[in-house]
């Protein structure tokens, strides 16, 4: 669960290092963010040189969580950290590597660019 004021890891090399959600783009007033939903949030810590800088605005999708997730089989999987990947407006990933295990789910909700891009899918 990703509330506002959530710090993230970003899991791709975009030159993000760290982001802060600062607002989940769901319908109605949804207090809480899950795997492969979009927030927006803010870059706290970024590489020199690139072209995401501090303090930038950016939309990125969530890919992992600390909390768990039951899957429908009956299944729960939960993960180390909370990480994002930072996309366009097109819903296209703004790095060209994703590092780390991505959730299946993020197929489902037509991120196959991320899913394409991921090392591991679990």
């Amino acid at each position: 669960m990703i509330q506002n004021q959530t710090y993230l890891n970003v899991a791709d090399n975009s030159g993000a290092k760290q982001i802060m959600c600062v607002r989940i783009l769901k319908p109605g007033n949804a207090k809480y963010a899950h795997i492969g939903d979009i927030i927006v949030g803010v870059v706290k810590e970024a590489l020199p040189n690139m072209p995401v800088k501090k303090s930038d605005v950016v939309r990125a999708v969530i890919v992992r969580t600390k909390k768990m997730l039951r899957r429908p089989d009956g299944m729960h999987i939960r993960f180390d950290d909370n990480a994002a990947i930072l996309i366009n407006q097109d819903n296209n990933p703004r790095g060209t590597r994703v590092f780390g295990p991505i959730a299946r789910e993020l197929r489902d909700k037509n991120f196959t660019k991320i899913i394409s891009l991921a090392i591991e899918v679990i």
